[in-house]
């Protein structure tokens, strides 16, 4: 029998959500756009370096552009190239760096090749394929599946496939919707686009950045702190609302992305953890005491929080004098035996 050991656990606090609660527009949506880029990193179980937050720190603060940060990034990366033993740090932090670009800025187009053009801006340099439709087929054991894979789109229709989808979403009218219809539209519209999977890797970041910029031109602000805190449980949701196995009388749902959706879009407080996605069903929805901050631990899947201390750096007297704390909803692939 295969063991399947997994983490998934929270950071304490995420390291801009000061800048979150300022009264500047410009200081906020900085800090928005760094807070979930960096978010981001962990559907993939990767974890941006303290260099990187002290570099966005700036940015958010007003002491460098945004194209400052990324040049300075960029050199780090140059010029520490033979010391860095983990290529993936340096993945974590230039894509951080270029969701932030990109979610700061206004332009849009809803077609298939914005959608390709984000991925390639990603992950240009950093994977081969940047901007590329995989010509081969995929699987990928999730641990929410109990080690089951989601069946992802076919190589010989992935073009077609998603110009369908962007053809059927241009053509449906939202006019006279209830939220709560909107919502469910939006989450079947957000699961499709995924399930898709039309790169060889970067499906779901990049899948995040063309939803936030495509909820924007509808009308949504989605300036909160949800894709940050909870990025590893938008993941999750996804593979649940393109999962069935019938043996199993387990269906396809959306429920668990509706809940992400509502909280993301409404300011709702539905609780969000990992372990209620599970398809065993061995723990149920429950509202928890969050003032309590306690860590839930079960048997195969464990919470854990994370704090990771990073110093101050030297700002004037109206910047930061705190610690920041780095949090995540983080979440590792499995190991198996």
């Amino acid at each position: 029998m295969s063991k399947l050991i997994c983490c998934d656990g929270e950071m304490d606090r995420d390291p801009f959500k000061e800048y979150l609660k300022e009264a500047e527009p410009d200081k906020i949506s900085r800090g928005y756009a760094w807070s979930t880029a960096i978010g981001l990193q962990a559907v993939d179980g990767l974890r941006p370096s303290q260099y990187l937050i002290n570099t966005a720190a700036q940015n958010i603060e007003g002491k460098i552009s945004l194209k400052e940060a990324q040049n300075l990034i960029d050199s780090y990366y140059e010029e520490k190239a033979e010391d860095i033993d983990d290529g993936r740090i340096e993945e974590a932090d230039k894509v951080s760096a270029r969701i932030a670009e990109l979610l700061s800025e206004t332009a849009f187009s809803f077609t298939p090749n914005e959608y390709i053009s984000i991925h390639r801006r990603l992950f240009q340099g950093i994977y081969g394929h940047a901007g590329k439709i995989r010509d081969y087929n995929i699987t990928k054991k999730e641990w929410v599946l109990d080690g089951e894979t989601v069946l992802y789109g076919s190589a010989s229709e992935l073009r077609a496939t998603l110009g369908y989808d962007f053809s059927q979403e241009r053509e449906f009218s939202y006019k006279g919707l209830s939220m709560n219809e909107i919502i469910h539209h939006l989450a079947v519209f957000v699961s499709r686009l995924w399930q898709i999977h039309i790169f060889g890797e970067g499906n779901t970041r990049t899948t995040a950045v063309f939803f936030i910029k495509y909820l924007k031109t509808l009308g949504f602000s989605v300036t909160n702190d949800i894709f940050a805190e909870h990025s590893w449980y938008f993941r999750n949701a996804l593979v649940r609302a393109n999962y069935t196995n019938l043996q199993k009388g387990i269906h396809e749902t959306t429920e668990y992305l509706e809940l992400f959706l509502r909280n993301l879009l409404l300011n709702e407080k539905n609780e969000l953890h990992n372990r209620y996605l599970h398809i065993s069903g061995l723990w149920k929805m429950q509202k928890v005491d969050i003032g309590e901050g306690k860590v839930d631990i079960q048997s195969s899947k464990v919470d854990i929080e994370s704090l990771i201390a990073v110093k101050a750096t030297d700002f004037s007297e109206k910047t930061i004098s705190h610690i920041y704390r780095m949090y995540d909803k983080f979440g590792f692939d499995m190991i198996f035996g």
